[in-house]
């Protein structure tokens, strides 16, 4: 009997991928036939969109300000990579590859911030799949050992701790100190600076910097910028537009086989991190949509895609630098809780719902009403 219903279950998956659309590149996704609008209350879905367009994010449409006033509570804080004026509200919502609904510029390129952290993550999946990582359990001072990771605590941060933001890597790179990073509210430099480290794999703590390790040492480990790994092994092989950058800060170069490269970042926290449009973000999502395949090719092998979305145990709402829509504090009321997503700064979010061939995205929607906007969708859905 079980195996009946697993064969069952891998014919639906098959006949579910067999019915999405992925567009080539310079195509935009198709609009939805007729009979798959049906699907929605057409006048619910005004409503959400209608919400996103008036809820928009309260920063500065001149992302420095909006950075510097975000982050002003930490000490020492400051922009080190490139930042670019946003845009207004964007976003669209596909199903099975097909636009539902659309709204705003969606080939306006801006920043993105940490939805920069699931193309990391999703960067590091290339390098298992390829061998080039061979565990996540692995020590990571296994493969840099260029002092990083020295010490009788960085040398046990596994390179799944660092992928779930409980490694707790102690150091400065780049000039920023760990501790400098989203300091608590609680205390003075003097208590942060002279806190002893928890133990790797114990609690979570979002820390651009120990985000930015991962990337330097991804870097080391394909001895090659990562932007070059990203557009060649994945966005050109989707048909993303050729519009889309990826940063790091001013003064992040290293050398590898006698060439230097730029350490990008994973997030916009103090500039860099990912530029992109709207569209090309949806195709990311559908490819998560399709557990790594598109169209034809496997790009990203299942298996990885299932370890990355598995909750960490110190945060079960956070994988592999996707979040989660578990039970907790950043829940979704009255939203799947098998639903996971990438989230930036500024209300930028790719929404992946495999259960429902859905993906939503949402550009500088204010990230307080998300959970609101998010209900409203699947309100409309019949």
């Amino acid at each position: 009997m079980r195996l009946m219903a697993m064969l069952a279950l891998l014919a639906t998956l098959q006949l579910q991928a067999q019915d999405l659309v992925f567009p080539d590149r310079n195509q935009s996704f198709p609009e939805a036939e007729t009979k798959l609008k049906k699907k929605f209350d057409t006048q619910a879905l005004v409503k959400a969109v209608s919400f996103a367009e008036q809820n928009e994010y309260t920063g500065s449409r001149d992302l420095r300000i909006a950075i510097l006033k975000g982050f002003e509570k930490e000490p020492y804080h400051q922009i080190l990579g490139p930042t670019k004026k946003r845009g207004g509200p964007a976003g669209i919502i596909l199903y099975k590859g097909r636009t539902i609904t659309q709204w705003g510029d969606l080939k306006r390129v801006d920043m993105t911030f940490s939805v920069t952290k699931s193309f990391l993550s999703t960067v590091a999946g290339l390098a298992v799949d390829q061998g080039l990582i061979s565990s996540t359990s692995n020590k990571v001072g296994e493969q840099i050992w260029d002092g990083t990771f020295e010490g009788p605590h960085n040398a046990k941060i596994e390179w799944k701790h660092l992928l779930q933001q409980n490694s707790a890597w102690s150091g400065t790179l780049w000039g920023i100190k760990d501790w400098a990073d989203r300091p608590p509210r609680e205390g003075s430099t003097d208590d942060w600076r002279f806190t002893k480290p928890v133990e790797p794999g114990t609690v979570m703590e979002y820390n651009d910097v120990r985000v930015n390790v991962l990337a330097y040492s991804l870097t080391q480990v394909w001895r090659k910028p990562l932007p070059q790994v990203l557009k060649e092994e994945l966005m050109d092989k989707i048909g993303a537009s050729t519009t889309w950058r990826w940063f790091g800060y001013k003064d992040a170069w290293t050398t590898i086989d006698g060439r230097q490269m730029k350490s990008v970042t994973g997030g916009g926290h103090s500039g860099g991190g990912i530029f992109i449009n709207t569209e090309d973000m949806a195709r990311f999502g559908m490819l998560f949509l399709n557990q790594g395949k598109w169209k034809d090719q496997q790009l990203l092998s299942e298996s990885w895609i299932a370890e990355a979305l598995t909750p960490s145990q110190p945060n079960p709402s956070y994988g592999y630098l996707w979040w989660l829509n578990k039970e907790g504090r950043r829940q979704w009321k009255g939203v799947p809780e098998h639903l996971f997503y990438a989230a930036g700064f500024g209300g930028n979010f790719i929404v992946v719902d495999q259960k429902n061939d859905l993906v939503i995205v949402t550009r500088w929607l204010e990230p307080s009403k998300m959970g609101e906007f998010m209900a409203k969708v699947y309100e409309s859905l019949r």
